[in-house]
């Protein structure tokens, strides 16, 4: 199969995403800052969740469409010994304050399960009296990588609780048949810089969108960035967004619902001026710079077309901040125009049917679809489905997913 995505809004045609599993359930409220949640979460409840947006998913995709889940992908990397000896050794070099170079030969006497056990959860039994934090943002698979056009660049996090969760990426992008044909186009940046997915969109085959984020550094995008205008991109723009966490990357104040309509958090996106920065390649190599007005003039420029920004939360001020928090910007388009979001977001959702969306629950567009090949392009439809237990995480659809595959 071929990875490669060249648009935000594309038929999705392969994803990988990741169920929560037991780690959630191992996340001390004393410590869920430090693990970067704001609450903790009930699991079987986030399961339920999870698993009806993926049935969704399913519904929403073509017939030969593919749900990879990552911890099945992690099991069959770890199955060849090369690839568990190349994680256990990035995993004890850079997490050196952990001193597991003690139990290195135990580790690389553990199966795969019980590895992958040990890594997700902390700790397995198969090593007794030693233990580590667990890792609940894997839920966030978004942040692990991003395919651009025909290039995987893999991240790099700005916080030691997702480090591990990078090298089992890095781990599956080298030694994993699924990305053999994208492994001459991996991208990577220095250990020092930093970059995550949800701060790159892929606008089209030419244009790439980078926040700037509390996540993503000056240095992490400007690696990036001269990696993809040598390897096919035209335009990347940087957009320079609030370092703060209720904003901690660019698709949690902006994502793409359609090829010309876009949701977005109004006081970080529209009433934000002078904050992008056109970058592109001059004949000689080097990086070009444009100082562009705003987000909006920058991509209509690049596009050549206008584009529709959709108030998340609607035009109350109120209802802007609290469904920001609570993911309301953070759509995921299944194809241009069908797009899912958490429920609870009721204004953002209003203003959607106010801009010619149809307006289907989880249940509806499943029982109406899943019988029938689903066709993308009659009419716009924004699918709500219940988030409760997933939102305590602090990402949307969008963040709990990593598309490999979308048609042109």
């Amino acid at each position: 199969m071929k990875l490669s995505v060249h648009s935000e809004t594309g038929r999705l045609t392969s994803v990988i995403v990741h169920t929560p599993g037991h780690e959630v359930s191992l996340v001390n409220p004393e410590l869920k800052d430090q693990l970067l949640f704001d609450d903790i979460i009930f699991e079987e409840d986030a399961r339920r969740e999870h698993l009806y947006m993926l049935k969704i998913f399913k519904t929403a995709m073509p017939e030969e469409g593919t749900i990879y889940e990552i911890g099945d992908l992690f099991l069959e990397c770890f199955a060849q010994e090369e690839a568990r000896s190349f994680f256990i050794r990035d995993l004890i070099g850079r997490l050196s304050e952990m001193n597991l170079h003690t139990i290195e030969k135990e580790l690389l006497q553990l199966s795969p399960d019980a590895l992958l056990q040990f890594v997700i959860e902390g700790a397995t039994p198969a090593i007794r009296g030693f233990a580590m934090s667990p890792s609940p943002n894997l839920l966030f698979t978004r942040d692990l990588a991003a395919v651009v056009g025909d290039n995987l660049l893999l991240s790099r996090p700005a916080k030691k609780p997702r480090l591990r969760e990078a090298i089992l990426m890095e781990t599956l992008a080298k030694y994993h048949p699924l990305f053999a044909g994208i492994r001459d186009n991996i991208i990577q940046i220095g250990k020092q810089e930093s970059i995550e997915g949800g701060d790159v969109l892929v606008v089209s085959d030419r244009l790439v969108l980078i926040g700037m984020s509390e996540r993503t550094s000056f240095s992490g995008l400007m690696k990036a960035t001269e990696q993809l205008l040598k390897n096919g991109i035209e335009q990347v723009l940087a957009v320079d967004i609030p370092k703060q966490r209720s904003s901690m990357h660019l698709d949690t104040i902006f994502t793409f619902c359609a090829e010309d309509e876009c949701l977005v958090f109004p006081p970080a996106i529209t009433e934000r001026k002078e904050n992008v920065v056109a970058l592109s390649r001059s004949s000689n190599g080097s990086v070009v710079t444009e100082s562009m007005p705003s987000l909006q003039k920058a991509l209509e420029h690049y596009l050549k077309r206008d584009l529709t920004f959709i108030p998340c939360g609607g035009e109350e001020r109120t209802n802007q901040f609290r469904e920001q928090w609570t993911d309301g910007a953070n759509v995921f388009a299944l194809a241009p125009g069908i797009i899912v979001g958490y429920e609870r977001n009721t204004n953002t959702f209003r203003e959607l049917k106010k801009h010619g969306y149809r307006l289907m629950n989880q249940y509806e567009f499943v029982e109406e679809f899943e019988d029938d090949t689903f066709i993308p392009g009659n009419e716009k439809i924004a699918i709500k489905f219940m988030g409760h237990e997933l939102c305590r995480g602090r990402g949307g659809a969008r963040c709990m997913t990593l598309p490999i595959a979308r048609d042109n």
